[in-house]
């Protein structure tokens, strides 16, 4: 357990000194569901930053309960994080962590069993019916604990519903690692461009089709040949249909619109094209005249679409290799773009970890 938590959950006042300049400390409560790479990377930074948070923004974080596929380790005092990220990198097994394991034990028993004020929902994205992300959430909004997703597939389906169900429940649910990993592209358009109206996206937001695309325009490769060199590098998964045929940047569509432009949209709602036909012909014939092929979602009036589009090279939106994009087109503002890593362990993470500062800023205030 982070040597900095304390014994009991609490909000209190602190006395401010050269180290600590919060007056309200907080200690939350953390089930993690998922522990693969996004979970572990959220270990790391909950490890190393452990005096920070304390000290800069006034929270104590501590783990209380742990679910992968295997079982699931629990204690009410807060899990020994560093034993518990070690035994599950080199041992592959969350038993051998020292804390209370159950083996066989499902997430959704893991929260009925242990009390904390934060989930933290990491499984992989299911966009057929998303679960079992949509149970953990939806049990945990039920149960009135504050939920951070980096899971798509929930939020694709059935986002206004849950967004309604939070807000019944009275609770917090977060979810900025959906889209763009660690870039805070939905804090920005949300916070920063407040209160002006978002009227349209248009967004580069899937990196392992933005790496094919780039491939096959830089080296000459053909579709097949540059897919094979983004698996060999870890960008697409053996099986990439969820990135090449458009439904990853489709998930993240929805989440966005539905966010920034108070839509009601489920991946159902959206118009879908990948990039499996683009050829050779098709990345030259752009190029003569100056553009690049990138698979684009866009948001039309009422319509949501996801397909490959030619964009100028002047474009700032013409991001290379694995990089997202995004425009946003505001009333007042008008166009502002936001670039950068689209995915990983540690930037995802890094979104989670603000997702739990602003839930800490909410119940403070609240």
């Amino acid at each position: 357990m982070p040597t900095g938590c304390t014994s009991d959950f609490f909000i209190g006042p602190k006395k401010q000194n050269s180290e600590e300049s919060f007056s309200y400390h907080i200690v939350l409560r953390l089930i993690l569901i998922g522990y693969g790479v996004i979970g572990q990377g959220l270990s790391e930074l909950l490890i190393a930053r452990e005096r920070e948070l304390s000290s800069s923004y006034g929270l104590n974080p501590r783990v209380v309960g742990i679910a992968d596929q295997r079982g699931a380790l629990m204690d009410p005092r807060g899990i020994n994080l560093p034993k518990a990220l070690e035994a599950k990198r080199k041992k592959g097994s969350l038993s051998l962590s020292g804390s209370d394991y159950h083996k066989g034990m499902s997430a959704t028993e893991l929260l009925r069993s242990v009390e904390g004020e934060v989930v933290v929902e990491m499984t992989p994205t299911n966009l057929r019916d998303g679960q079992p992300g949509l149970l953990h959430i939806e049990s945990a909004l039920r149960s009135k604990m504050n939920v951070i997703t980096a899971n798509k597939g929930p939020l694709a389906l059935a986002m206004p519903v849950l967004l309604e169900s939070a807000k019944y429940h009275g609770v917090h649910l977060r979810f900025s690692g959906t889209v763009g990993g660690g870039t805070p592209i939905l804090e920005f358009g949300k916070t920063c461009l407040n209160p002006d109206k978002i009227t349209a996206i248009q967004g580069i937001l899937n990196g392992t089709t933005n790496f094919i695309l780039t491939r096959m325009e830089q080296d000459g490769k053909s579709f097949n040949e540059s897919l094979q060199l983004a698996q060999e590098l870890g960008y697409a998964e053996t099986d990439p249909s969820l990135d090449i045929d458009g439904y990853d940047t489709a998930a993240k569509l929805v989440i966005t619109a539905n966010w920034l432009m108070a839509k009601r949209s489920t991946i159902k709602d959206v118009s879908i094209t990948g990039i499996r036909e683009i050829t050779q012909k098709d990345i030259q014939r752009a190029r003569k005249k100056g553009n690049a092929i990138r698979l684009v979602g866009t948001t039309e009036g009422d319509h949501l679409t996801v397909k490959p589009i030619e964009i100028a090279y002047t474009d700032p939106l013409c991001v290379k290799e694995a990089l997202n994009g995004i425009r946003l087109i505001s009333e007042f503002v008008g166009e502002e773009i936001v670039i950068g890593k689209g995915a990983g362990g540690l930037e995802t993470a890094s979104a989670i970890l603000r997702d739990m500062l602003a839930i800490r800023e909410r119940l403070v205030s609240g």
